[in-house]
C-alpha cells in the first residue's frame, strides 16, 4: 500500500500520486484521501482526470499516463527511457504494450505506438516492462543502430553485465532472436554515448570491427579515441560541437589528432548531424576504408 504525505494532519492527494509514480486509480486514492480533497485537487488543477476513474499529475510522464489510461504497460523505447537508458532518439509517441484482446479506440491508437502481447507477471514492473523484457523487445524490434545504442546504455548503466546480456540473448527464441544475439554480441559498456554507439553500428554494418575507447601509445600515450580498428590502424571519432567549444579545446584536439597521424593512424571524424541525419554519407566513407584498406590514405608514417 502507498503511504500519502500528510499536511496539517491530512493526506495530500498530490503526495499520494507522487508516491504512485504520478498516476493512480480513483479507488486507490479514496483509500487515502477524502472524496472532497480529490475533487478539490482536480478543481484547482493540481490533479487531472486522464480517463474514467484514472487520475494523474499534470507533469507526470506521458508514457506512464498513457499506459495507465489503457491499463497497459510502458514498453520498448519508452520503457528504455523509463529505465534511464539514453538512446538515439525517443519515440514520437508513447510506446505501449496491451493484451492481445484489448479493445482500443482508433483515436487512442493514433496517439500511441501500440504493441499487443500477453505479458507474464514477471515481465512487468509497476507500469513498465521489466529491464530484461524491455531490452529483449528493443533488440528484437528496433533497427540495428537504435538497438545497439540502447544495449550499450544498459551496459553502461550497469543494469546488465556483458555475461548477463549474453545469457539473456542466448535464451531468446522465435522471430527476431538472431537480431537480438547480433546486437548483444556487438554491445559494449565502454561506449560513451548514443552518438558513438550509432556511429559504431554504421561502421559494423560495412564490415569495420571498431572498438570503443581503446588506449593508444606511440611510444608515449597518444590518447583514447572514440572508436578504433587496430588491424587497419584506423581511428573514427564522433565529433560534437560542444567538445570543441573553446580555443584551448580546439588546440588540444588538433595536436591530439596530429599525434595519431604522425604515428601512422588514419583518422576519420564525423559530426553528430551526419551520423544521425546523413547515415548514407557516413557508411559510404567508412565502406571505402573497409573495402580498400587504409594504405592509400596514408601520406607518411613515422615509426613508433
Amino acid at each position: 500500500m502507498y503511504v500519502g504525505i500528510r499536511h496539517a494532519g491530512r493526506v495530500s492527494v498530490v503526495g499520494v500520486l507522487e508516491r504512485c509514480g504520478g498516476v493512480a486509480s480513483r479507488r486507490l486514492l479514496l483509500k487515502q484521501v477524502s472524496r472532497h480533497a480529490l475533487e478539490r485537487a482536480v478543481g484547482v488543477g493540481d490533479v487531472v482526470v486522464d480517463a474514467r476513474g484514472k487520475y494523474a499529475l499534470p507533469h507526470a510522464d506521458e508514457a506512464i499516463r498513457a499506459a495507465h489510461r489503457l491499463t497497459g504497460v510502458v514498453s520498448h523505447r519508452s520503457a528504455a527511457a523509463h529505465w534511464g537508458w539514453p538512446q538515439k532518439s525517443l519515440p514520437v509517441k508513447p510506446e505501449l504494450t496491451v493484451p492481445r484482446n484489448r479493445v482500443v479506440s482508433p483515436e487512442t491508437r493514433r496517439s500511441v505506438l501500440l504493441h499487443r502481447t500477453d505479458l507474464r507477471p514477471g515481465e512487468v514492473d509497476g507500469l513498465a516492462t521489466t529491464r530484461d523484457r524491455t531490452l529483449v523487445d528493443v533488440l528484437r524490434s528496433c533497427p540495428f543502430d537504435e538497438a545497439l545504442a540502447i544495449a550499450d546504455s544498459a551496459l553502461r548503466s550497469e543494469s546488465f553485465t556483458p555475461e548477463g546480456l549474453a545469457r539473456m540473448a542466448g535464451a531468446v527464441r522465435g522471430p527476431g532472436s538472431a537480431r537480438v544475439r547480433r546486437v548483444a554480441a556487438a554491445a559494449s559498456g565502454l561506449a560513451a554515448n548514443p552518438f558513438e554507439s550509432v556511429l559504431r553500428a554504421q561502421a559494423l554494418e560495412v564490415g569495420l570491427g571498431l572498438r570503443p575507447q581503446v588506449p593508444l601509445y606511440g611510444p608515449e600515450f597518444l590518447g583514447r579515441p572514440d572508436l578504433v580498428d587496430v588491424e587497419r590502424r584506423l581511428i573514427v571519432e564522433a565529433d560534437s560541437f560542444e567538445w570543441h567549444g573553446s580555443r584551448a579545446a580546439l588546440r588540444r584536439d588538433a595536436r591530439r589528432y596530429n599525434g595519431f597521424v604522425l604515428q601512422g593512424w588514419v583518422v576519420l571524424r564525423f559530426s553528430w548531424d551526419d551520423v544521425m541525419h546523413h547515415p548514407d554519407y557516413v557508411r559510404e566513407a567508412l565502406a571505402i576504408v573497409a573495402d580498400q584498406g587504409t594504405e592509400r590514405f596514408r601520406l607518411f608514417i613515422v615509426p613508433a
